[in-house]
């Protein structure tokens, strides 16, 4: 029997032992016993037989071993004891034939904590082995709207169908994304075959992300791997060799530096061009002696999509103002035939050196892109969602929708005004918000009736009309290709719905600000720490504003004009002062929310009737929106 591997065991025990010590730490293992909450019935739940990650191994079951061993369960008993000999006997047993018997132990909140086999556990851990065989009981944690405990139930779920417990995440929604990419549904069971790919994939995964000092970034492992797949795809990234992993990483790891980033830096003033400038994503200087080729690439076509017809029009705009510098070109249809990559690749060869793609579907595949052509200049239109290979750009709405509200609660006969509202996603909280502040400005009696028409089917506007709502607030653009013109702010008088006003979005003063940038800027610098940032223009930018029809009262018509006078110097802010969301809870007591606060809210104010949804309550096409641009409600059960 040789001693020598417990001598170095030993040793990397007193180390882990006296580096716990010196910084205030418990020096030894920990008892699950003593974690567990005190006059608590947990629920229990018999696992059977499981591969345990050796990694997430964390401590024992009781206090019997807890001194034997450091917390990195080496060990720490003299070499003349017991103890030491059967350790030493049993790593001489499991080099010559492994070892095969199973531990026994408890999971708890993705930790493994042993009852029986702690010894065979320290000699696997020396050797570097992955995972121990051993017969598992999960203790469920009591359920609450923690952070941990919310990403914990989400994780619960996903091993029903994947029976996988190496996977960590700490954002919630991560395991349905993850989910998701890897081609399955909610539900579905992963084969032996689906496993057994993913399992290796992981561990091709880990070993060089850890390899190239992944383990000193922010975020897990498993948080790492989704970005990967996000980025390249399972089916094109599950079956690549250690050698292309490394060479896909090398291309992608600022992406690693902004995947934890808690917002995104949003650029709000258009006026500061060196801000502008500056972050605008690897511009290279730009040839004075012909014109700038810009892309738009829609996901639909303007006849299909009001969306589209928004951007198409911004297009035209553009294409116009800057005729002496810039030619463009529209590519319909991004998400059909060969798929929005094969689009964007299509652009590139032919010349187009800035590409705007026009939604938030579009992300991932600009994203993919943008990886491999870093000389053109990709940008993609949603809110709130971290890449540093492409920036981002959005309207700030919500200061033309508080004017809107402030005109529909001077209208509301009987004080209820109807609101629809369509994904729950970054930015359209605060829309409703100001709308709905806006309406408690002009009338303090108003009550929003919120609906969602990613929820409900069927004419919300009308439902509204036959409940004896007379004014309320539909979609912000016209589909060209519908017959129906109900949008904005609507009024029902002798039985027609007359619009009276609506908020919009100018997208070719948003496209003017950002390409005149690209156009003066030559040499654009690219900062050297990876961010992520996003253009988010209002009413100071002239890109949004309120459109008022000729019905509308004059007095009514100053009001607005002077509110929004003061919102485009910036002397007033829709969100400034005191605030009250649901059930009078406090939520600013003087103050202005911050943009990051504004992006990601998640309470509605205290005249609004109706809630945020969750996303299992949301149409099935309508959840990977929701998903894309989350705000944390919508991943919430």
């Amino acid at each position: 029997m040789s001693f020598e591997e417990y001598k170095k065991a030993l040793k990397a025990g007193q180390k882990s032992y006296h580096e716990y010590l010196s910084e205030g730490k418990y020096p030894y293992l920990p008892s699950l016993l003593e974690m567990l909450p005190k006059g608590v019935v947990l629920q229990e739940v018999k696992l059977g037989l499981c591969d345990i990650p050796i990694e997430l191994i964390s401590g024992t079951y009781t206090e019997g071993r807890q001194n034997a061993f450091a917390p990195n369960f080496m060990p720490l008993l003299d070499i003349d004891t017991e103890f030491a000999a059967k350790w030493a006997a049993l790593n001489d047993a499991h080099i010559k034939e492994g070892i095969h018997d199973p531990v026994t132990c408890y999971e708890y909140r993705n930790h493994f904590y042993i009852c029986e086999g702690n010894k065979r556990v320290s000699v696997l851990k020396y050797n570097g082995a992955v995972s121990v065989p051993g017969e598992v009981i999960r203790i469920m944690p009591e359920k609450n709207q923690a952070v941990d405990n919310i990403i914990y139930y989400e994780f619960v779920d996903f091993y029903k169908d994947s029976q996988i417990n190496y996977l960590l995440f700490s954002k919630p929604g991560s395991y349905a994304k993850l989910t998701e990419l890897v081609g399955k549904k909610p539900g579905q069971q992963w084969d032996d075959e689906d496993k057994e790919y993913f399992y290796s994939f992981f561990y091709r995964f880990r070993n060089i992300y850890v390899e190239k000092g992944g383990d000193k970034l922010p975020g897990t492992v498993g948080a790492a791997l989704l970005v990967y797949i996000d980025l390249m795809g399972y089916e094109n990234t599950k079956k690549k060799i250690p050698s292309e992993i490394r060479e896909d990483l090398k291309k992608i790891w600022s992406e690693f530096g902004v995947m934890t980033q808690d917002k995104v830096e949003l650029v709000m003033d258009p006026e500061d061009q060196s801000n502008l400038l500056v972050n605008i994503n690897r511009m290279l200087p730009l040839p004075i002696s012909r014109k700038i080729k810009v892309a738009f690439v829609h996901d639909k076509t303007g006849e299909t999509s009001a969306w589209t017809y928004a951007h198409e029009l911004g297009r035209m705009y553009v294409d116009e103002v800057l005729s002496g510098d810039i030619e463009t070109k529209a590519y319909m249809n991004a998400l059909d035939g060969e798929g929005p990559e094969k689009i964007l690749e299509e652009a590139i060869s032919e010349g187009y050196k800035i590409i705007f793609t026009t939604t938030p579907q579009l992300n991932a595949a600009s994203l993919r892109v943008a990886i491999e052509h870093p000389d053109v200049k990709i940008l993609n239109c949603s809110l709130n969602i971290s890449h540093s290979y492409i920036r981002t750009y959005y309207a700030r709405l919500h200061e033309a929708k508080l004017l809107t509200g402030m005109i529909a609660g001077a209208m509301a006969d009987h004080n209820l005004i109807g609101y629809v509202a369509d994904y729950p996603i970054a930015g359209t909280v605060a829309n409703i918000n100001a709308f709905a502040l806006g309406a408690q400005m002009a009338n303090p009696r108003a009550k929003i009736v919120l609906k969602w028409s990613s929820v409900e089917k069927g004419d919300l506007v009308r439902m509204f009309n036959e409940h004896g709502i007379t004014v309320c607030s539909g979609q912000d653009m016209i589909n060209p290709g519908s017959d129906r013109r109900v949008f904005g702010v609507n009024i029902l008088k002798e039985g027609k719905l007359e619009n009276v006003a609506t908020a919009v979005t100018d997208w070719g003063k948003l496209y003017e600000k950002i390409i005149r940038a690209a156009i003066n800027g030559n040499a654009i610098k690219t900062g050297k720490a990876p961010k992520s940032f996003n253009y988010w223009f209002g009413l100071d930018a002239g890109v949004v504003d309120v459109i008022c029809s000729t019905r509308l009262e004059n007095g009514t018509k100053r009001l607005i004009d002077l509110v929004r006078n003061d919102i485009a110097n910036g002397s007033f802010k829709p969100f400034e002062g005191e605030l009250y969301a649901q059930g009078g809870q406090l939520i600013q007591k003087e103050g202005i929310l911050s943009p990051d606060e504004l992006v990601s809210m998640e309470w509605l104010n205290e005249n609004i009737i109706g809630d945020i949804p969750k996303l299992s309550e949301l149409k099935p096409e309508a959840r990977p929106v929701a998903l894309l641009q989350s705000i944390d409600k919508t991943v919430k059960e």
